[in-house]
């Protein structure tokens, strides 16, 4: 350490210190050139430009039906939601009006009363399809439920369920996390899956707390703690969930699901 003969001081200078953690020096060894061409892909203040799109905005999902209709999924909702009814839309109607917003979502009607609306898969999130996206694919609403109810019935061949056994008691639910597992519900195949491995000793019971769960049981003649306890496993889960769906337990009879009248479930 060199010594400070300067202000009086022992203390010194410390160079290597006080310089070690500097960086290099950028040292011009030319003068620059004001009039060479700018680099196009240079960083500006440190940020890279972002690539150029490889497709038009038009060719998206949600301007191109031909598109959109492989990735259509039915989705349920909490009661209350509020949409445009997909029963009584008419798109006559609603292009005489295409200056106007149609941002509501389109809104069916499922069983027990469940909305049900759809959506465009995006991957890591969803989009629900409104009155706009209606208007740019030029379809009819129909169209639109077909397709998403094909893709549904597609998935769900090959979805996987969970049985859960305990003692006489038994489970069946589907847990995937691609997020249709409760809407699967919707399909006659399924209905039919849970009547042939529940139907057999008592009635069915059907929990949808949220997006993600679809969970069935078999309430067996003189097991009624059997629906309290469903109850209020689908009060616990519904009210820990992101996307909650409903906290009444249903039931399945002759393949339609319906209000289970046995129990209710407390808030």
């Amino acid at each position: 350490m060199e010594r400070d003969t300067n202000g009086g001081s022992d203390s010194g200078r410390d160079y290597e210190r006080a310089l070690g953690d500097e960086p290099s020096p950028a040292i011009r060894d030319s003068p620059p050139d004001y009039l060479a061409p700018i680099d196009a892909s240079a960083p500006v203040s440190g940020h890279t430009p972002a690539p150029e799109p490889t497709t038009s905005p038009a060719e998206a999902p949600e301007q191109d039906w031909t598109r959109a209709r492989d990735l259509l999924y039915p989705a349920f909702r909490p009661v209350g939601t509020q949409g445009l009814a997909l029963e009584s839309i008419d798109r006559e109607t609603l292009a005489a009006r295409a200056t106007q917003s149609h941002a509501q979502p389109l809104l069916d009607v499922g069983p027990a009363g469940l909305p049900v609306v759809y959506t465009i898969s995006a991957g890591a999130y969803d989009i629900v399809v409104n009155g706009d996206h209606l208007l740019s694919w030029g379809v009819e609403p129909s169209e639109i439920q077909d397709a998403a109810m094909r893709n549904l019935a597609a998935w769900s061949a090959t979805a996987p369920w969970t049985d859960e056994v305990s003692g006489d008691r038994r489970l069946i639910s589907s847990d995937t996390g691609n997020g249709w597992d409760a809407v699967r519900i919707l399909l006659p195949d399924v209905s039919a899956h849970l009547t042939a491995e529940l139907g057999g000793v008592g009635r069915i019971l059907i929990g949808l707390p949220e997006r993600h769960l679809l969970t069935a049981g078999s309430l067996r003649p003189g097991d009624d703690d059997f629906a309290t306890l469903f109850a209020e496993f689908l009060v616990e889960h519904s009210g820990g969930a992101d996307e909650p769906i409903d906290r009444r337990v249903f039931e399945l009879v002759d393949g339609r699901l319906v209000e289970f009248a046995g129990v209710h479930p407390t808030a």
